[in-house]
Formats: C-alpha cells, sequence, structure tokens
C-alpha cells in the first residue's frame, strides 16, 4: 500500500481538487484507492457529493480504536474508489493526536487497510501542525499545490525548512503549480523556471480553468466531468508521474 499527501500551508490553492482528481484517476487505473478528506471543512467529500451523501464520523472513535477504519469508510464512491468522509470533529484531530501516546497512530490506524487498498490519498488541511507532521512521517510522496505568486513561493520555503528541521523527508515532496494563468507575466515567468526554482517539481501545470469551479457544482472529478478540459491534461501527468514512482 502506498500513501501519496496532498498538503498546503494555505487554502484556495487547488489542493483538494487535485486530490481528488488524481484519487480517480488511480481509481480509473484499476487500482484499490482510499481517498480520506481529512480536512474538517469536507470539502473532498462535497467535491464527490454527486456519488455519496454519507457523513463522517468523529475522529475521536477512529483515534481511540472504538471503532474500526473500515466502519468509517464509505465504499465504492466510484469503482475502485473509496472514501473517508470527513466530519466537524477533525478540527480537533491535532489535540487528539497530541493525546495520543503512539509514535504513529496514522500508520496503525491504515494497517487493517494494507492487504486490500494499493493507494491512500490524504487530502490534509491547510496550515503546519501536529497532524502535518504525523502526515509527512507515513507518506510515501507529498504533493503541494502552488499558485505562482512570490507569496506562495514564500510559504513553500518555510515549509520546506520545517520539513528539512524535523527531518521528515525533504526529497518526498513535489511542488507544482496550480491556478495558472500564462497571460500574466509572473505566472508565466515562474512556470518557465519550474525546474530552476524546486529540487523534485512535478512537470505538470493545472491551468485556471471553470472547469474546476463546476466539480462542485456537479459533484464529479474532471475525467467525467471536463476530460478534454486543460486541468485535466493536467492531473492525468501528475498521476503519470506519481504511478511511475511509485511503482517503478
Amino acid at each position: 500500500m502506498r500513501i501519496v499527501a496532498f498538503y498546503s500551508p494555505k487554502g484556495g490553492v487547488g489542493k483538494t481538487a487535485s486530490a481528488v482528481n488524481i484519487a480517480y484517476l488511480a481509481s480509473a487505473d484499476h487500482l484499490t484507492t482510499l481517498l480520506w478528506d481529512m480536512d474538517p471543512q469536507g470539502a473532498a467529500s462535497f467535491y464527490l457529493s454527486g456519488a455519496t451523501r454519507t457523513k463522517g464520523k468523529k475522529i475521536g472513535k477512529l483515534l481511540d480504536g472504538r471503532e474500526p477504519i473500515a466502519d468509517f469508510i464509505e465504499e465504492n464512491v466510484y469503482p475502485n474508489l473509496d472514501l473517508l468522509p470527513a466530519h466537524p470533529s477533525f478540527r480537533h484531530f491535532d489535540l487528539k493526536l497530541e493525546e495520543d501516546g503512539r509514535s504513529s497512530p496514522l500508520k496503525e490506524i491504515l494497517a487493517p487497510l494494507s492487504e486490500d487498498t494499493s493507494l491512500v490519498i490524504l487530502d490534509c488541511p491547510p496550515g503546519q501542525s501536529r497532524l502535518t507532521e504525523h502526515v509527512l512521517k507515513i507518506a510515501d510522496l507529498v504533493y503541494v499545490p502552488l499558485v505562482p505568486t512570490w507569496l506562495s513561493l514564500n510559504s513553500w520555503g518555510q515549509f520546506k525548512e520545517l520539513v528539512k528541521d524535523k527531518k521528515l523527508g525533504s526529497k518526498k515532496l513535489r511542488p507544482f503549480f496550480t491556478l495558472v494563468d500564462r497571460r500574466k507575466n509572473l505566472h508565466k515567468d515562474l512556470v518557465d523556471r519550474n525546474e530552476e526554482l524546486f529540487d523534485h517539481p512535478s512537470r505538470a501545470i493545472i491551468s485556471y480553468s471553470s472547469a474546476v469551479e463546476k466539480m462542485g457544482e456537479k459533484g464529479q472529478p474532471l475525467e467525467i466531468l471536463a476530460p478534454n478540459s486543460q486541468p485535466a491534461a493536467g492531473y492525468r501527468q501528475i498521476w503519470k508521474e506519481m504511478k511511475k514512482e511509485l511503482w517503478r
């Protein structure tokens, strides 16, 4: 079982849309996939609302072992794609992890799925927290969406330093540009400098498009909603790169 996290220091950068689309592409590629919506706002669960209306459960029951992870999962929201929906209690995730004495509780929670699940996608809440550190410990790769602006690059630099200082695995970080508008000179310049700016960047570019906004309206991933759109092509590129890295 492989684990991939989608994380951003700030919201509104296309993190959840990326997690949902990659999870769908993996499942369409015949890999049994679990998307865990860790963000209490529940955006990933909302994006898939066309396939499931399931409400999540309180995180405490999962962390303390009162209920197994299987009881939290909505199976087959699409073929081969399961969802662990968000719940408002996820806002206490950090506090619960502080109270938990285990060194790697998330790994232990996911362990029962290892035989039947090929890929776990973690849609993480924004910000730097205890949960962020636990996710970085167990993730094989961490994809970090960035809008091509200097402020985003500054946030990226701060996050990278945190990962380095805490020895959480800088080599697993995969930054990629989202909400790209090549009509803007700064966007075009930074995108063209992709490999200069980052150590291990994705080559994919996720363009700004109304198609992504329609995901929330229709409750569908882009591969169903708008497969010919530029963002859909970008996500296919990310999945191609990810699959090669994880199963080479």
